[in-house]
């Protein structure tokens, strides 16, 4: 199938990931479907020798990703509220927000970081293309607009006189198919000095992590600073800043504003821009080997569950992730050897995991059951789920996780 780059245009041959066939990481299944037919599609990245966007191989299109039934809610994890909240006051004191000023986030799930906004007095705007995380948002009184963002909709909004002071976009760049349009929208709805925020993960963290679960289908792009300076500059914007974060195993914060705003750019950008050039991440080397280094985790995981099973030791997972299914999918797993996941989140227990059909149970399973080992699916995590789950290493029960290698955790959390 022929490709062309999602940014550039350019022909897209080189092929730097390929990780089989798998359903969206996100599509959960009741207990019905699993007699029925599940559709999967091949899940592979390419890079453009042009712009270097890193790309999924276009299958699957944002509308069946994110559904009425999309699954994720950002709310389930209290680190990240923790991470958002204190970007709230940060953000707030940098740009001096206050009851005259205007925030809108795209993709703002269940209202986990406007709630911040509201609470402070902050007129705000939340656009959310999926039902049940805008419901859960609206809930808690935040304003929200269910569509997806693009080029149209700000213009809209620019029209009616909502034009932002601040627009916040936290893991939502990686998951627009039109990263163009996107960008463009951005431009269109600042006010001529307002900023925007774009958080997502750091490719070259990606690839120096192995951190391969990270790609899935609803991850249509996989973002370097260089990249991202090269989408804004075509839309009339700049980055003027950037922070390196620990989010999501190594995230970037990048702060755009238009060409001709008033804000100074830091020595950051330059900084990053000079290391990711240094590690030739505009070259087809730094790309060569990430496969093979893939398939080598995919099958020391596949390893130390059949040594388990051997042993007679007992495995759970937990964090019905999207990164988790992408290994578990890509090394084939099902319940034979993981016989269940347990997840925090209402939304997800008594569903079964997309494409592997593993249960996913409440964690309140595990105090029942008490494995002999805790497959921590989300990594990023680890640390949160640990303390949420000391009991159970008191009682003996290892927690592991498998990015960058396989890890058992030692010691109390």
């Amino acid at each position: 199938m022929s490709q062309t780059c999602r940014h550039c245009g350019r022909d897209l041959t080189r092929q730097f990931l390929d990780l089989g066939y798998a359903p969206p990481s996100n599509a959960y299944l009741a207990e019905e479907d699993l007699s029925a037919p599940e559709l999967t599609y091949p899940l592979r990245l390419m890079v453009c020798d042009g712009c270097f966007l890193v790309q999924t191989q276009d299958y699957t299109d944002a509308g069946s990703l994110f559904d009425k039934d999309y699954a994720y809610f950002s709310s389930t994890s209290k680190s990240w509220l923790v991470h958002a909240a204190d970007y709230c006051r940060k953000i707030t004191a940098r740009l001096g927000l206050d009851d005259n000023s205007f925030v809108v986030e795209t993709a703002s799930n269940d209202g986990y970081l406007l709630k911040n906004f509201v609470a402070a007095g902050i007129p705000c705007l939340g656009i959310e293309p999926t039902d049940s995380t805008a419901a859960a948002a609206e809930a808690l009184g935040v304003p929200v607009m269910r569509e997806f963002f693009g080029a149209a909709l700000a213009e809209e909004l620019a029209a009616s006189g909502k034009q932002a002071d601040l627009i916040i976009g936290n893991n939502v760049y990686a998951h627009v198919p039109d990263i163009n349009d996107f960008t463009l929208g951005l431009a269109r709805l600042l006010k001529p000095s307002g900023v925007v925020t774009l958080e997502f993960p750091h490719l070259m963290r990606l690839v120096e992590f192995c951190q391969f679960d990270t790609v899935y289908h609803e991850h249509f792009s996989y973002l370097a600073l260089g990249t991202v300076s090269r989408i804004f500059a075509t839309a009339g914007l700049r980055v003027f800043d950037v922070e390196e974060l620990p989010t999501h195993g190594g995230s970037l914060r990048v702060y755009g504003c238009l060409e001709d705003a008033p804000h100074a750019e830091s020595g950051a950008v330059a900084n990053l821009l000079s290391e990711e050039r240094r590690r030739g991440m505009e070259t087809p080397e730094f790309y060569a080997s990430f496969q093979q280094r893939a398939e080598q985790v995919k099958n020391g995981f596949l390893g130390f569950l059949l040594d388990a099973k051997r042993d007679g030791r007992t495995v759970a997972g937990y964090g019905a992730a999207a990164k988790g299914n992408t290994l578990l999918n890509f090394a084939g797993v099902r319940p034979d050897l993981l016989p269940f996941v347990c997840d925090g989140a209402p939304a997800k227990q008594g569903k079964f995991l997309p494409g592997s059909h593993i249960p996913v149970l409440p964690p309140e399973a595990l105090k029942d059951r008490r494995p002999d080992y805790l497959i921590i699916l989300p990594w990023n995590i680890a640390e949160e789920i640990r303390k949420q789950n000391a009991d159970l290493a008191v009682s003996g029960t290892r927690f592991v996780t498998f990015i960058p290698e396989v890890r058992v955790l030692e010691g109390s959390p």
